[in-house]
């Protein structure tokens, strides 16, 4: 599937006609359509949503609307697929612009996987535990599922984890280098346990040794956004704002955790800046749309990013306004775009490894 250009009339509308029709076709589509808005989206796109969040708690929220029968979502292309594989068969999954895309799900590559696999189970005769991190495509929660893997979130990754080594010897961590890393460390692993997996060199890059001396193979993959930060920055904002705290996503850097007051998911940032008493001063490591909208939303508070440059999620950038009301004229022509279809066999594997973690974390 392509993206396709816009109509030119789309283009050429203000954004106050734009937002018009949107609300307009929205009041008309009434409850046959449900519109999810992940944190990181922009403010122009997640004002029209029914519902905010991170994408697993879009995708099973949505998943309780039967009476909606397109769920649009604004967000990028592995939660989409996780909304139609938790969503009922006559729903349809639409995202706005084909071309928002993950380049951290994009890192693991399913047949690369394969090889990874088929090397770890020859060098060593440990049972091995794959876990993949939700930001993942459906082909390798699949790949999970199938060998007896769970899926993680970033808030519940240190319980599926040691589910996981309650049932094998090593584990496989998928896609995410810098949360397998953070959550091992967080449990008690040192740094000499862990070994890292580049799909791209023989080996991945190891010796048999390393394999099979290590506890918990990661894979060489990293979130675009949360990889910017440096250690650096930390030192910067603390010079400039003294006594702030900083708190970072476990998907960052290692170093940058380290030198973190706290960590957490975005659910776990927001919970943290909305319930700190006004006028303490945070620094967030994390994506700028959702630091801006946590400092518009809490004035009473210092609410700055990690670092001057602001970190933008690129992909999920790409769901703009005007796609948002291309998708919904579409649907009121009676004409559904950009479905997100999980083939069936897919679906059912990755359903299996997502229910593996309800049941850990439940």
């Amino acid at each position: 599937m392509h993206q396709a250009l816009l109509p030119e009339h789309l283009t050429r509308l203000s954004d106050e006609e734009t937002d018009r029709r949107t609300t307009e076709i929205r009041d008309r589509l009434g409850s046959r359509l449900v519109v999810l808005g992940h944190h990181y989206q922009r403010d122009e796109v997640i004002k029209f949503a029914d519902l905010r969040g991170d994408s697993f708690k879009l995708a099973q929220w949505a998943a309780t609307r039967k009476d909606a029968e397109y769920i649009l979502f604004c967000g990028v292309h592995f939660m989409a697929e996780s909304a139609d594989i938790l969503s009922a068969d006559y729903q349809k999954v639409i995202l706005p612009d084909l071309n928002a895309g993950c380049s951290m799900a994009d890192m693991a590559a399913l047949d690369q996987v394969e090889t990874c696999w088929d090397v770890l189970e020859r060098v060593t005769s440990e049972r091995i535990v794959p876990i993949t991190y939700m930001n993942s495509a459906a082909g390798i929660k699949a790949f999970v599922g199938r060998r007896d893997g769970a899926v993680c979130t970033s808030s519940n990754a240190p319980a599926v984890m040691r589910w996981a080594l309650e049932r094998g010897d090593k584990i496989l961590f998928l896609p995410d280098q810098h949360l397998g890393r953070n959550t091992a460390y967080q449990l008690g692993f040192r740094l000499e346990e862990m070994t890292v997996w580049d799909p791209y060199l023989e080996h991945g890059g190891n010796t048999a040794r390393a394999l099979i001396d290590s506890r918990i193979v990661l894979w060489k993959g990293h979130c675009s956004v949360h990889g910017r930060f440096l250690p650096e920055h930390v030192d910067q904002v603390r010079a400039a704002y003294p006594g702030i705290r900083v708190i970072s996503h476990p998907e960052c850097r290692f170093e940058v955790v380290q030198a973190s007051d706290s960590v957490g998911s975005t659910e776990k940032i927001i919970e943290c800046v909305t319930q700190a008493p006004a006028g303490t001063a945070w620094a967030i490591g994390t994506e700028i749309h959702l630091v801006h909208r946590l400092r518009n939303e809490n004035p009473d508070r210092l609410i700055v990013p990690l670092d001057d440059c602001g970190c933008l999620c690129s992909t999920m950038f790409r769901i703009d306004p005007s796609h948002v009301l291309w998708s919904m004229e579409k649907l009121l022509e009676g004409e559904v775009v950009n479905q997100i279809a999980v083939p069936d066999d897919v679906a059912r594997w990755a359903r299996v490894s997502l229910n593996r973690m309800l049941e850990i974390t439940h």
